[in-house]
């Protein structure tokens, strides 16, 4: 048969902050809550704290940049965006990012996709991928950038312009004229 427990006696506020930290780890009774809101009250050394330091500015709401590039469609997967970033070829407000920096409501970007480069400013936070205009209501891209890149996709189109590639393969005729000319790149 087991032995009764005697009650504990009731626990006096100690003396000294020592001896408070030393019943507090006696005890778990109620006295235990008078014990630590002893030890939780200021020293008459330092003056009492008005406000937290950071008070006045609470943290933005942000979202990693890989996860962001991801639901802003401008790569297809999270790790072809997180690729890109790791490659240097995204940066936040003239910076190079890593995949874990938060994007931020405001922010620049420069994002280098193939031989395009987008440039545009954050207009909005997504962690998941949406459709297409809703991940275009994400950003906004300056007209200069939008321009430049139209103008580019059209000297891309004029430099391929000028050749067309067969529609079948050459017959046993045309692979005779095409010997008998020869490499007619190499003139």
């Amino acid at each position: 048969m087991p032995r009764p427990r005697l009650p504990r006696p009731p626990l006096l506020l100690p003396s000294s902050k020592f001896h408070a930290h030393r019943a507090a780890r006696r005890s778990t009774t109620t006295a235990h809550v008078a014990v630590v809101a002893f030890l939780k009250q200021p020293t008459r050394d330092t003056p009492p704290m008005t406000q937290a330091p950071n008070a006045a500015t609470p943290p933005q709401p942000g979202v990693r940049i890989d996860v962001w590039l991801w639901a802003a469609r401008f790569f297809k997967t999270r790790s072809l965006a997180k690729h890109a970033i790791e490659t240097g070829k995204v940066e936040v407000d003239g910076q190079r990012a890593k995949a874990s920096r938060q994007v931020h409501v405001g922010d620049s970007l420069v994002v280098v996709r193939g031989e395009e480069r987008f440039e545009f400013v954050v207009r909005g936070l997504s962690d998941t991928r949406g459709s297409a205009p809703v991940a275009q209501a994400l950003y906004e891209e300056s007209i200069e950038s939008r321009e430049r890149r139209d103008a580019e996709r059209a000297m891309r189109a004029a430099e391929r312009a000028g050749y067309r590639a067969p529609d079948t393969k050459p017959d046993k005729r045309a692979r005779r004229l095409i010997r008998a000319l020869g490499d007619i790149d190499a003139l």
